[in-house]
């Protein structure tokens, strides 16, 4: 098991390095960054200057160690548009995309577990393909779109939740829909199948000679057997949930990392979108090796794969 650890590590770390090449480089796709941070109609002294004060005269290699050395050891630049620290400034808005993306999760859940948990037991039925129609509904539908209907019905119609903002729980409770719906189907499919699965096995064929109840053997016997990949596949859905949150935030006006990506990305303001496409890259690094150590522990035939 440590051995495995240790291999998983080590790609993680390269893949890490990986993303930090591809952050780092976002400066210089869209064209020469010190005429962007100059503005528009700025003359060639002034970007001449620009350049030189934020040391875009140098090699992009040495541009790129010198900021990865920075990062290491914690310093994160200043903020081009909000004058500030970007490292606090990111901090501040990641609890808020952190309570999205967990609500999001546990939204997902709870329509993934009951409608895979329906289909398997009617596999090939009405209720199978009911099952099924809204899971393809979910992943066939933008989550964007299915945000405004959110609002059209909750907030425009009923009046019953806030619009925008993210003060209290009510301002959380769309975003988590919307987004939560998306990601349902793969939860869904992965308990479905293996609930029918685990319904076949003889244990459970020994259960209901017994004579236990029905809702004994599919809950405390059978599911409790088919969520277990659940729980890895939970830790990757999340580090989705983090990084694709860029949209939903946007709709909804929530103050956290996806909307502040997309303020950076309105104002150029490349230190904080830099950083945020790391601290995100990194956060679905970390919880993917999490749910490979966690399938290694569950199930020690992938140890030595």
């Amino acid at each position: 098991m440590l051995a495995f650890i240790i291999r998983r590590l080590g790609l993680a770390v390269m893949v890490a390095l990986t993303v930090s090449v591809l952050a780092f480089m976002l400066l210089h796709l869209s064209g020469d960054p010190a005429v962007a941070l100059a503005g528009e109609g700025a003359r060639q002294a002034d970007i001449d200057m620009v350049r030189k004060a934020y040391g875009l005269d140098r090699p992009v290699v040495v541009q790129y160690a010198d900021w990865l050395w920075h990062i290491l050891q914690g310093q994160f630049g200043t903020s081009v548009y909000f004058k500030t620290a970007a490292g606090p400034l990111i901090l501040s808005k990641l609890q808020t995309t952190l309570m999205l993306g967990l609500s999001a999760l546990a939204v997902a859940l709870l329509i993934s577990i009951p409608l895979g948990v329906i289909a398997a037991l009617y596999k090939g039925g009405i209720a199978d393909r009911i099952c099924l129609a809204v899971a393809v509904l979910g992943q066939a539908l933008p989550n964007f779109f299915f945000a405004l209907l959110l609002i059209m019905l909750f907030s425009i119609s009923l009046r019953i939740l806030p619009v925008s903002g993210s003060g209290t729980w009510q301002h959380f409770v769309m975003p988590a829909i919307a987004l939560g719906y998306y990601v349902a189907p793969a939860f869904m499919r992965l308990i479905r199948a293996g609930m029918i699965e685990v319904l076949a096995a003889d244990y459970i064929r020994t259960a209901r000679a017994k004579g236990l109840p029905a809702g004994k053997v599919i809950f405390k016997h059978a599911l409790r057997n088919a969520i277990v990949p659940v729980v890895a596949l939970a830790a990757v859905q999340l580090g989705y949930l983090l990084g694709g949150s860029v949209v939903i935030e946007t709709v909804f006006a929530l103050d956290g990392l996806g909307y502040l990506a997309y303020q950076s990305i309105t104002f150029k303001d490349y230190p904080v979108m830099q950083l945020i496409v790391l601290l995100l890259s990194v956060l679905y690094v970390l919880l993917t090796l999490a749910a490979d150590i966690a399938n290694a522990w569950l199930d020690p035939r992938i140890r030595v794969s």
